[in-house]
């Protein structure tokens, strides 16, 4: 395993992040797809045995049990120390007013529920899930600045967002004096690269790690492009993200020939074009099968050349803005 400084911190993390979104019960939340404890659990330790220290889960992921999957797991292994730690805050929790989002008040009641489901007394990244236009960015910044100064999150992130939106937090919290954001989770792939655009040359100038979200586009970059699986038939989200069908499907057919001829599958192909852009720290992986981690750790030796990184990016075109 590989790992690198979190931005402009002191914090070492794994070059790949294992996502925890893939954990939780079905029956609760939006993900039908997603894994029981029992099937769960074998998964991230064969992650932590791969040297993968770095995990990444939310408040609304299958309506916290996804926290609570990782909480009881890391309980048994035993080492809270090695592990970094990150959840995030800002989706639907309970039903009426301040049920989600951003305010002084849903930060404050976040954190504590997600530090007793996941069982311990700190995270060491807590983030945004998204913007929040309904709450001032002053009192965003100052709840999160005074959760880092109780002790209960060492560091704190942002997610998907316009870049504007990210240098306008962070300019708030410097003219404050407080906590600024370390690290953007954005959505970033080969099926989609808008992120290239502002928010990469933003996070490089500020010294901010990037940690992008779904580097295999939920799975497309691995199979034929007409395939379908459980997930793509249920998971609504991912049905608003790519919306360019002869060109997406063109990239995923070079991932395919560079694979071909490689003699590796797509997968790594695609998280090795990733892992050879400079401003990506640690691409977040969901992991449902053994192999899917094999191919992930496999791709951090997989070299492309200055040719198959052309021939991959070749048939992009720009697409709307998608994920925020």
């Amino acid at each position: 395993m590989e790992y690198r400084k979190l931005g402009r911190t002191g914090l070492d993390v794994s070059r790949l992040c294992l996502g925890c979104m893939t954990y939780g019960e079905s029956a609760r939340g939006n993900h039908a797809w997603t894994l029981d404890e029992a099937s769960s659990r074998p998964l991230i330790l064969k992650a932590l045995d791969a040297g993968i220290n770095f995990l990444d889960t939310a408040n609304v992921y299958s309506d916290g049990t996804s926290e609570e999957f990782v909480g009881r797991v890391l309980k048994d292994y035993g080492q809270r120390d090695r592990i970094v730690l990150a959840t995030k805050v800002h989706g639907r929790m309970h039903v009426g007013p301040n049920g989600m989002g951003l305010s002084r008040k849903a930060i404050m009641a976040e954190i504590d529920h997600s530090l007793r489901r996941l069982g311990t007394d700190y995270v060491d990244l807590y983030q945004i899930h998204r913007w929040d236009p309904t709450t001032p960015i002053e009192e965003t910044m100052e709840a999160l600045h005074d959760v880092v100064k109780a002790g209960k999150a060492r560091y704190i992130g942002a997610s998907s967002m316009y870049a504007w939106q990210f240098a306008k937090a962070q300019h708030v919290a410097e003219r404050h004096g407080w906590t600024r954001f370390v690290s953007m989770q954005n959505h970033y792939n080969l099926l989609y690269r808008e992120e290239e655009r502002e928010m990469m040359p933003l996070c490089q100038d500020m010294g901010v790690a990037v940690i992008p979200w779904s580097p295999l586009a939920r799975g497309r970059l691995t199979r034929a492009w007409d395939e379908a699986t459980e997930r793509t038939r249920t998971d609504a989200f991912g049905k608003t993200l790519y919306k360019v069908p002869d060109a997406d499907r063109r990239v995923v057919e070079a991932v395919a020939t560079v694979a071909e001829r490689r003699g590796v599958p797509k997968a790594q192909v695609a998280l090795a074009w990733m892992l050879s852009k400079p401003f990506v720290t640690a691409p977040i992986i969901g992991a449902s099968k053994p192999d899917h981690l094999d191919d992930a750790v496999a791709a951090l030796s997989l070299q492309l050349s200055t040719e198959e990184i052309a021939a991959l990016e070749e048939h992009y075109v720009p697409h709307a803005v998608a994920g925020h």
